[in-house]
C-alpha cells in the first residue's frame, strides 16, 4: 500500500549534470502550478520564513508490514499496537542522520528550532536568499487559484550525501495554503461561517414535518422544506447510538484545523447547553494547543481565518454530539502564512496525544507536491502503527470535474493510510429513525416568476480514483475494478475514495452554534451546516463510542470496514429521488433583502461519480449501521 511508482522514490536521486557539485534532488518537490507563465515577481531575497526538512523512516518496508500487521484482521500482530517509543526506535531517524541534517542547515546559515519527539523532521529559519542557496532554487510567487503563493522555481535540492535521508521540506513552497475546510452552509453566496448567516423560515423540525404547498410543484411533486438543522439526539438517533450505554468515554478526538476561534469552547458549551442539556460539554473534557504563527515575511495573500473558524466550531459539536463521553481535544495550525497542519498532526502522532484525529480540510485534487504527499503519508503510517484512527472528509465538489477540468479525488483523503469520509443526504422523521439516506450531490434549481431554472451543481461528497496511490490490499476484491482502473495507465489500478460516509448535506444538515458577526453586533446564535467537515467529525464520534462499547481502539479502521461490506454492519447507500425546498435570506441574515426559494434535488446525477448498489465512488460502502457497526471486530 504505497504511492505510485514515481513517487515512491524516499530519498534523492541525482540531478542530470549535477554530479560535480554533490548535489541531489528532493524528486517531485517543486508544485506543478509554478510555471513561468504564473509567475507573479520574485521573493525577495532578505525576507525570513520557517520550514521543516523531514526526514526518512529507516527500514521503509518494515514500517510499510508493521503498519498493516497491526492493522489487519487476517493478521496474528493484529491490534498489537507500537508506541510513540517503539516506532522512534525501530524506524525514526538515527542520531546520525539527525545531526547531519541539522549540521547541513546551521552550516548554511538557518536557526535550527523544533526536532518533535519522534524525529520527524528539523525545523528551521531563515532568508529567502539562504533558501535559495541551501536548496539550490530561485523562490517566486505565483498565481494559483485564485492566491499568490510562494514556491521555488525547480526541484529542491540537498548535498548529496544526504540523499537518502530527506523525504521532503514543507513550507519553502506555500503548497498548504491551497487546502481548505471542507464545509458549506449552502447559503446563496460564498458566506464565511464568521459572518452572520441564519435560516430563513419555514423550515421542518425532522424530515416531511412541513410540505411546500405554496409554491408550484417541483418535478411533478410538491416537496418539503429543508430540515432546519438535525439536533444531536436525532442523529444519535439516526445512526443507533442511542441503543448503547457507551458515550465515548475513555477515548480521545483530536480535531485538527488552522487557527483557533477565541469562542471555540464556549460555543461548543453554550450549544450543548441550549440542544443537548443531558450531555454538557464540561471544561475537563476539552483541551486545546494552538501552534504559534510561523516567521514568514511573505504570506499568502488570502487568509480565510473566518471560514476556519467555523470549521473548528462545527468539529469539536459534531463529535460531542455523537460522542458526548469523549474527550475532545483542539490542535491549530500556525496560520494562513503556512497552515502548518502538517506539523500539528505530526504533533499529535508523536505523543500519542489521541485515539482518533479527524480532519476536515483538503486540496483541490492531487496537485500538491509529491514530497509533501510522501511526509503526510509518513505520519498517517506512523498512526497507523499505533492504533490511532486518522479520518478525512473526502471534499465538498463532488468529481472535481467543474473546478479543475477533468475528475479527481482529493488529497489528503485519497491517501492510502487514512479513512476517507463521504457525504449523504438523510432524512429523519418523526420518530428519530432513518427513513432514508442517499448520495449527497445537489442539483439546485432557483423558483424565479414561478418558473423553476435548470438545475445546476452546488457541492456534493468528494469521490473518484487516486492518481497518487495504488490500490491498497484492503480494496482489492471490494471496489469494482471499473473504478479503479479509472485515472490509471496499462493495467493500473488506483486507490478510490471515499471509504465510508455519514450525513454532509447542508439541506439535511447539522445545527451548528456559533458566535457570528451581524449588522447588530456579534453574538452566538445557530444555523444549518452541512459538508464533509460535518461527515468526518460525525464519523470519528461514531468511532469513539464503538471503541468505548467494545473496550479497544480500532485504530486504522479501512481494513476492518472493507470486511464489514455488504453485511448489517454497514447500511449500502443507493440512489434516491428526491427534492426539498430551500428559502434562503438573500442578505443571509434577514428578510429586509428579500427571500430566494430554491429546490434542492438529492444525489444530482449529472457527475462522473454515482451512487450505486455496493461500494461507489459518492458515499464508499455505505453508512454504519447501528450496533452492529459498533460492535465491529
Amino acid at each position: 500500500m504505497t504511492v505510485v511508482a514515481a513517487l515512491a522514490l524516499a530519498g534523492g536521486v541525482l540531478v542530470p549534470g549535477a554530479a560535480a557539485q554533490g548535489r541531489a534532488v528532493i524528486p517531485l518537490s517543486h508544485p506543478l502550478w509554478a510555471t513561468p507563465q504564473a509567475k507573479v515577481a520574485d521573493s525577495a531575497p532578505s525576507a525570513k520564513l520557517s520550514f521543516r526538512v523531514y526526514l526518512t523512516m529507516r527500514d521503509q518496508a518494515g514500517a510499510d508490514a508493521t503498519a498493516r500487521a497491526v492493522s489487519d484482521p487476517s493478521s496474528s500482530s493484529f491490534r498489537r499496537y507500537l508506541t510513540p517509543d517503539q516506532v522512534r526506535d525501530r524506524f525514526a531517524a538515527t542520531d546520525a542522520t539527525l545531526g547531519a541534517v541539522r549540521n547541513w542547515l546551521s552550516g548554511s546559515g538557518f536557526s535550527i528550532g523544533e526536532v518533535p519527539a519522534n524525529r520527524a523532521y528539523v525545523e528551521a529559519t531563515g532568508t529567502t536568499g539562504q533558501v535559495e542557496q541551501a536548496f539550490g532554487v530561485d523562490l517566486a510567487r505565483y498565481r494559483v487559484d485564485g492566491q499568490v503563493l510562494r514556491a521555488a522555481d525547480r526541484e529542491l535540492s540537498v548535498p548529496a550525501a544526504l540523499a537518502g535521508d530527506v523525504l521532503g521540506v514543507i513550507g519553502v513552497d506555500q503548497a498548504g495554503a491551497l487546502m481548505k475546510p471542507d464545509t458549506t452552509d449552502g447559503s446563496p453566496a460564498d458566506v464565511p461561517p464568521s459572518d452572520g448567516f441564519r435560516n430563513a423560515p419555514p423550515c421542518s423540525a425532522y424530515y416531511r414535518e412541513k410540505i411546500d404547498t405554496t409554491d408550484p410543484a417541483y418535478r411533478g411533486q410538491q416537496r418539503p422544506y429543508a430540515p432546519c438543522g438535525y439536533t444531536p439526539a436525532q442523529l444519535r438517533s439516526a445512526y443507533g447510538l442511542d441503543k448503547v450505554r457507551s458515550d465515548g468515554s475513555g477515548t480521545t478526538v483530536a480535531i485538527v484545523d488552522a487557527f483557533a476561534s477565541p469562542t471555540l469552547y464556549t460555543d461548543a458549551a453554550e450549544y450543548a447547553r441550549r440542544n443537548d442539556p443531558a450531555h454538557p460539554l464540561r471544561r475537563s473534557q476539552f483541551a486545546e494547543k494552538v501552534f504559534p504563527a510561523n516567521v514568514d515575511q511573505e504570506p499568502p495573500d488570502q487568509c480565510d481565518a473566518a471560514g476556519w473558524y467555523g470549521e473548528q466550531t462545527l468539529d469539536v459539536e459534531a463529535v460531542h454530539a455523537m460522542a458526548p463521553g469523549a474527550k475532545v481535544l483542539y490542535v491549530g495550525g500556525s496560520d494562513c502564512q503556512d497552515a502548518s497542519l502538517d506539523e500539528a498532526l505530526n504533533w499529535i502522532v508523536a505523543g500519542h496525544e489521541a485515539d482518533i484525529i479527524s480532519n476536515s480540510y483538503g486540496d483541490a485534487g492531487e496537485d500538491i507536491p509529491a514530497a509533501e504527499v510522501r511526509v503526510w503519508t509518513q505520519i498517517a503510517q506512523q498512526a497507523a502503527m499505533e492504533g490511532i484512527g486518522v479520518y478525512f472528509s473526502s471534499g465538498d465538489n463532488g468529481d472535481e470535474a467543474a473546478r479543475l477540468g477533468g475528475p479527481s479525488a482529493d488529497f489528503p483523503a485519497s491517501d492510502a493510510w487514512v479513512t476517507a469520509v463521504g457525504g449523504t443526504s438523510l432524512a429523519v422523521g418523526n420518530d428519530g429513525r432513518t427513513l432514508f439516506e442517499t448520495g449527497w450531490e445537489t442539483g439546485k434549481s432557483t423558483l424565479t416568476g414561478g418558473t423553476y431554472g435548470p438545475a445546476a451543481y452546488t457541492s456534493g461528497s468528494g469521490g473518484g480514483t487516486s492518481v497518487l496511490f495504488d490500490e491498497p490490499f484492503y480494496q482489492r476484491g471490494v471496489v469494482p475494478d471499473a473504478l479503479a482502473a479509472q485515472n490509471q495507465h496499462g493495467k493500473a489500478k488506483g486507490r478510490v475514495v471515499p471509504d465510508i460516509s455519514a450525513v454532509g448535506d447542508p439541506n439535511t444538515g447539522f445545527l451548528v452554534g456559533q458566535t457570528q458577526t451581524f449588522p447588530d453586533g456579534v453574538y452566538y446564535d445557530q444555523y444549518r451546516i452541512g459538508g464533509t467537515s460535518l461527515s468526518s467529525p460525525l464519523l470519528a464520534g461514531i468511532m469513539a463510542v464503538s471503541d468505548s462499547l467494545s473496550g479497544f481502539h480500532h485504530g486504522f479502521v479501512n481494513p476492518v470496514i472493507y470486511r464489514a461490506g455488504g453485511t448489517p454492519a454497514i447500511k449500502d447507500v443507493r440512489h434516491v429521488d428526491g427534492a426539498v425546498m430551500r428559502v434562503d435570506y438573500a442578505n443571509s441574515v434577514d428578510a429586509s433583502g428579500g427571500l430566494i426559494t430554491s429546490a434542492r434535488e438529492l444525489d444530482w446525477p449529472g457527475l462522473t461519480i454515482h451512487t450505486t448498489p455496493g461500494y461507489d465512488n459518492v458515499t464508499g460502502l455505505g453508512a454504519p449501521n447501528g450496533l452492529a457497526f459498533l460492535l465491529l471486530p
